[in-house]
C-alpha cells in the first residue's frame, strides 16, 4: 500500500538534484531510481535539459520571500503540471494515486511529482519549511522535516562552522 507517492521523497529528491545537479542522462535516471521512482517511470524518454529548467523554476519557490509569492510561484508550476488525481497500478506493485498524465516524459514526472510533493509539504509542514542555508559562504537548499520546524541550515557541517564562527565573533 502507497500512503503518498507525491510527499517527503519528492521533496528530497529535489533539493538533492538542485544541490548537486546530475551531470548526465544516466546520473538523472539513476537519482530518481534512487529517491524511488519506479522503473517504468524512469525508463521513459529523460530530457535532462527541461528538467534543468523545471528545478531552476522550483529554486523560485525556494527563493521566496514570503508565503504569499511562495504559494504565487509554486501555484504556477502547479498549473503547468495539473491532471486529475487518478488510480494507478502502473508497477504492479499497488494502487496509489497520480497528479499527472500517464506516460509522461521523466522530466514532466519529475515536475508533477516535486511540485504536488512540495506543496504537500509546505502545507502539511509550514511554509517556512524549505530555504536556502543561513551560513554565509552556502547557497545549498534545504527541506526542513524537522519535529520543530526550525531547520535554517543544509546540514551539520554548515551549522557548526556557522556556530564557531559566531562564538569567535563574540571572544
Amino acid at each position: 500500500m502507497h500512503l503518498n507517492p507525491y510527499g517527503e521523497y519528492a521533496v528530497r529528491m529535489a533539493v538533492d538534484l538542485v544541490n548537486d545537479p546530475p551531470a548526465t542522462v544516466a546520473d538523472f535516471e539513476q537519482r530518481c531510481l534512487a529517491a524511488g521512482m519506479s522503473d517504468d517511470t524512469v525508463s521513459a524518454h529523460t530530457d535532462l535539459g527541461r528538467a534543468r529548467a523545471f528545478l531552476d523554476e522550483w529554486l523560485g519557490v525556494v527563493d521566496a520571500p514570503t508565503d504569499t509569492r511562495r504559494a504565487e510561484a509554486l501555484n504556477a508550476l502547479l498549473a503547468q503540471t495539473s491532471a486529475y488525481p487518478r488510480l494507478t497500478d502502473h508497477a504492479g506493485d499497488g494502487w496509489h494515486l497520480h497528479y499527472r498524465d500517464p506516460d509522461l516524459p521523466l522530466a514532466d514526472v519529475v515536475r508533477a511529482l516535486v511540485s504536488v510533493g512540495t506543496a504537500l509539504h509546505l502545507v502539511g509542514r509550514g511554509m517556512h519549511r524549505l530555504g536556502r542555508c543561513a551560513a554565509t559562504d552556502c547557497t545549498r537548499v534545504y527541506a526542513d522535516f524537522s519535529r520543530t520546524g526550525r531547520q535554517r541550515y543544509c546540514g551539520t557541517v554548515c551549522s557548526n562552522r556557522d556556530a564557531v564562527r559566531r562564538h569567535r565573533a563574540r571572544v
